[in-house]
């Protein structure tokens, strides 16, 4: 057999021996010059999503499926010093073998890639931030990053010497005021950054001088009055025009010389109450391409209009060149937390693949919009909640309703009374970065499955029911045909953070809330490796090589999102190779995959009234009941209870409640009581586990009994 052919034979079966064995192919345009949109680059990976057109692939492909089973740690960094607390959402880039991170503390390290020695760290003097990512220009030496009271801040990029910090206006008064810079996502390219602002009132897109900060464009989600799209919010108060901010990484075509955002949802004063608002809310929910210059608008999609459930559907887009129907196409794939893609042409914002506006449930009172746009494809995932019988598997259809709730689907319209449906406002996915595999031709996202409430009665932006399972998945989507190939169902929600890496041997990275780095058959799904960093991984793997061995990075912090405080936390920089001897992490303690009660655990027996539950009362701090009856979410008192096993419960309706009241025991269905006014019922706990409960009158109050 020739030497070539073997080479080949090896590739297709995944097993490639050393890659000074065979010849490589020619080398694509350095990756840290950031020129192209949609090549794989080569050796580093120097931005977060890899290339300008966020395709989070590498074309590396010495480690592969025949030895990624021998892949260990090469070393980690505990970059603050094995702080255990804060918020993680930064991914690591890497230029010239050097990785750069941002820490939950706000500051800024730089880290061998080969020895994973700190080569240095900006502490800031301004406070801790969330960040998404450090932006690297190669070309002018600089690392980019923000920090607090609205500041861009330009660090030296091989010493870490500040260069210059640049402060824009953060009072809504000043001309020159844009909005808050604080926990967005820089992107870098051809000596200007683009970044977006991050605020409730007015969010806008930004192109900045990336030699001293100054701004160069901008280019508001709210339009002014004059401006395109300002009449689509249906003569709404200037007070009720908020919204709409592009705070996560935008994508850059710099051969069609246009720049593409994503936008969040309207607001109004809440995210919920489109009735202020009428019409279709530009651009909220849109992606909108711009001239990379000038800022001049080009086109826009709005994946949603008149959002009333917080489904901005804001993640990175990916642009990518694939064949559709046998042509050629330059194309954007756009969409998160709907559950599906919308598959458009970059150029002009057509739709190949076909969008449909397709009627939904109306409520006038919210002034909610006749129809909403779907792929003809479909979507990636469910979109309505499914009614199961309690007493079911556990934990059952992913997507099973929490029983008592008004059960809805996706863009059914809500008023006073809380409709349940899928995908929540955490998604399908949110703000997990996606990865498209030229080889495969697929592009792939973490998803999760976490139902949301919404109406008005709710402070915020919808209720995740108390007691829902919080799982997720993988899913791998043609993107050539917008159809789904595999999907695999994972333990945990993998929608905020749980970024993927794709790359030239077929290996799919990803991270979970658990703190295992995993790796799959892209082909498939099919888990071929895992290990334990310690803390949560919300943030998206990496590829790079050094002296001809490739490694995977991840940095595993944790955040809150979904999973709270039961989340581990971390400051470990990890990277892998081939023989990697550094042995795994100690295993944390797993998230709570089910959504938790308020307060916290009390024991039945020292309760004032032993072993009771008083049904619509909010506990007080002496662990009796509130004096009146209420639907808040803690009105059970107490809302989480510890008793041995075999130990009898007592459920009781106050007998000066005006309503009837239930205990609804999910999803094993162990017991359902209705109560009336002064009466009670008893159930007997034998099997040590955890029993949630609500009530009927309204679902919103919920409990916990943990037998031990």
């Amino acid at each position: 057999m020739k030497l070539k052919s073997l080479a080949a034979l090896l590739l297709s079966c995944g097993v490639l021996a050393p890659p000074t064995l065979f010849a490589q192919p020619a080398a694509p345009a350095a990756a840290a010059d950031l020129q192209s949109c949609c090549s794989a680059g080569d050796k580093d990976f120097p931005k977060v999503g890899g290339n300008l057109g966020n395709q989070n692939y590498s074309s590396l492909r010495q480690i592969n499926k025949g030895l990624v089973k021998q892949l260990g740690g090469a070393w980690v960094n505990n970059i603050e010093g094995g702080l255990k607390t804060g918020t993680n959402q930064s991914t690591t880039v890497v230029v010239d073998g050097v990785l750069y991170i941002e820490s939950a503390l706000g500051n800024v390290i730089a880290v061998d890639g080969k020895t994973g020695a700190t080569k240095w760290k900006w502490t800031t003097p301004y406070g801790g931030i969330t960040r998404r990512g450090a932006a690297v220009a190669r070309d002018l030496g600089t690392v980019f990053t923000v920090a607090n009271d609205n500041r861009l801040v330009a660090l030296d990029k091989d010493t870490g010497a500040v260069k210059w910090v640049k402060q824009y206006p953060t009072s809504s008064t000043d001309p020159e005021y844009v909005g808050n810079v604080e926990k967005v996502a820089v992107v870098y390219h051809d000596k200007r950054l683009y970044m977006g602002t991050n605020d409730g009132s007015r969010g806008a897109a930004l192109s900045i001088d990336a030699t001293n900060g100054n701004i160069l464009t901008k280019f508001w989600g709210v339009p002014r009055p004059g401006e395109y799209g300002y009449d689509t919010w249906g003569g709404a108060a200037e007070a009720n025009r908020t919204g709409a901010t592009p705070w996560i990484h935008p994508a850059v075509d710099p051969e069609l010389n246009m720049v593409y955002w994503t936008f969040g949802n309207a607001r109004g004063g809440s995210s919920q109450n489109g009735s202020t608002r009428p019409g279709m809310n530009l651009f909220a929910n849109s992606v909108v391409a711009l001239d990379l210059k000038t800022g001049e608008y080009k086109w826009h999609f709005q994946s949603i209009h008149h959002d009333i459930w917080d489904m901005d559907n804001v993640m990175a887009p990916v642009l990518a060149d694939v064949k559709i129907h046998g042509r050629d196409r330059k194309v954007l794939y756009y969409g998160s937390k709907s559950g599906m893609y919308y598959v458009l042409d970059r150029k002009d914002g057509s739709a190949p693949l076909g969008i449909d506006e397709v009627p939904v449930k109306q409520d006038p009172r919210q002034a909610s919009y006749p129809t909403q746009p779907f792929p003809r494809q479909g979507a990636w995932t469910e979109t309505c909640v499914v009614d199961q019988p309690l007493g079911t598997a556990i934990p059952g259809n992913p997507n099973r309703a929490v029983p008592n709730y008004v059960k809805g689907c996706l863009y059914d319209a809500h008023w006073d009374v809380p409709i349940l449906s899928i995908p929540g406002h955490g998604g399908g996915a949110d703000w997990n970065h996606m990865s498209f595999s030229p080889r495969t031709g697929m592009i792939y996202t973490g998803m999760g499955y976490v139902a949301a409430a919404h109406s008005l009665t709710e402070s915020s932006n919808g209720l995740r029911p108390p007691g829902e399972y919080q799982t997720g998945a993988v899913v791998a989507v043609d993107a050539s045909t917008n159809v789904v190939k595999w999907k695999k169902p994972m333990p945990y929600s993998l929608a905020h953070g749980n970024g993927i890496l794709t790359t030239a041997s077929d290996l799919l990275f990803i991270g979970q809330p658990d703190g295992n780095l995993i790796a799959m058959d892209a082909h498939n799904g099919a888990e071929l490796w895992r290990f334990q960093t310690g803390a949560a991984i919300s943030a998206s793997p990496v590829a790079y090589e050094i002296d001809g061995e490739q490694y995977i990075a991840v940095y595993a912090g944790g955040t809150g999102i979904p999973y709270g405080n039961s989340a581990p936390r971390g400051d470990s920089l990890w990277a892998f190779k081939i023989g990697g001897t550094v042995a795994q992490a100690a295993t944390p303690t797993p998230p709570e995959v089910r959504r938790p009660v308020s307060g916290n655990p009390v024991e039945g027996a020292a309760l004032p009234t032993q072993n009771t539950v008083f049904l619509a009362r909010v506990q007080t701090a002496a662990n009796t009941p509130g004096a009146t009856e209420s639907t808040a979410v803690n009105a059970m008192t107490p809302t989480w209870m510890r008793v041995p096993a075999n130990t009898t419960v007592t459920f009781t309706n106050p007998a000066n409640n005006a309503n009837t009241h239930c205990a609804t025991q999910f999803f094993e269905g162990l017991f359902n009581f209705k109560l009336a006014p002064g009466e009670s019922a008893q159930f007997t706990f034998h099997k040590p586990g955890e029993y949630f409960y609500n009530d009927c009158h309204s679902p919103r109050p919920t409990g916990k009994i943990v037998v031990y």
